[in-house]
């Protein structure tokens, strides 16, 4: 509802006052004073109210009634047609002979300013599997390693106490190096591996997939298919052997899609700010060391967004607990 800020009524005293003066019989005068407005207004709303009803009570934008050098329509649908061509607005300008300013005002006002309001957004399509096995993701977050106390994301010092080396062109670099941290989440259960690895190589891929088929097959799960995004150990021959050789179909995200494999992207934001960052850590294993009750405490206790809020333990059946 727009409302002047210095109006004295609001619609609904606007309506009080039209109704004295047209259902109780108030002069306009005294219904002015009543409300301490002056005569004018009066007559104002109850010629509007008499043309348009309720809604001629609302303030008025404070919009011209003519614009005599507004950009022509044909201009205007000229300059949008050429912008979903993907041109630049100096490019639409020079072609059309036109300044750029009233180009940028026009794409501004049309919502094409951005390059990313050119193409409608490609729609989520959120899915979920059947059955716990019947999916599992996987994916690699890297973290840098923890050497000499924690570094400047807790302290806020920029000081390095780590090793350093100088590369080819002598300048001083940074030798902390690593830690590659593996996870697979279930699809349907939203339940959770995770192993910190010295490195993302196809033989540390699959010795991590061999151990996380364990692991499900622990909690009563027997995965049936694995989705991995297209990095070098993934696409390599030996992983494609291995998951010949555990009876396991490879899926692959489509190339710079990664909501595609969104349940382990949005896994390792949860991992990262709860475990990684959550606390401060001398060294890596000491933050290593943390990971099994931070996981623990996520697959059975934590309330989990797309569960109805229970813990992903709570879709498993007959499942033991991982204590360990």
């Amino acid at each position: 509802m727009l409302v002047h800020a210095r109006a004295p009524l609001s619609p609904i005293g606007r309506r009080r006052v039209v109704d004295r003066v047209l259902l109780e019989g108030w002069s306009v005068t005294a219904a002015a004073e009543a409300a301490g407005d002056s005569e004018r207004t009066v007559f104002r709303w109850l010629a509007r109210f008499r043309e348009h009803g309720q809604g001629g009570l609302v303030d008025r934008r404070p919009l011209p009634r003519r614009v005599p050098r507004r950009t022509p329509p044909d201009r205007v649908a000229a300059i949008c047609d050429l912008r979903r061509l993907r041109l630049t607005g100096a490019e639409i300008a020079e072609r059309l002979g036109m300044p750029l300013s009233t180009v940028s005002a026009v794409l501004k006002r049309e919502g094409l300013g951005k390059r990313s309001r050119l193409e409608p957004p490609e729609p989520v399509n959120r899915y979920e599997r059947a059955r716990p096995g019947e999916l599992v993701h996987i994916d690699v977050k890297k973290l840098g390693r923890i050497e000499g106390g924690p570094g400047k994301r807790i302290t806020g010092r920029r000081t390095h106490r780590g090793p350093t080396h100088t590369d080819a062109a002598g300048i001083r670099r940074k030798q902390t190096g690593w830690e590659c941290v593996h996870v697979a989440v279930d699809d349907f259960s939203r339940l959770a591996f995770v192993e910190v690895l010295p490195d993302e190589k196809a033989a540390t891929a699959i010795a991590f997939l061999d151990r996380a088929v364990v692991f499900f097959a622990g909690h009563g799960i027997h995965v049936e298919r694995v989705m991995t995004d297209n990095g070098s150990a993934y696409v390599s021959h030996a992983h494609q052997l291995a998951c010949r050789r555990l009876g396991i179909r490879h899926l692959r995200t489509r190339p710079y899609r990664p909501r595609t494999n969104g349940k382990a992207e949005r896994f390792i934001q949860t991992l990262t700010r709860r475990w990684a960052h959550g606390r401060s850590y001398n060294s890596s294993t000491e933050r290593t060391d943390a990971l099994t009750n931070w996981l623990d405490h996520y697959n059975f206790k934590r309330p989990h967004g797309s569960l109805s809020h229970k813990p992903p333990g709570s879709r498993l059946t007959n499942a033991p607990r991982n204590d360990t």
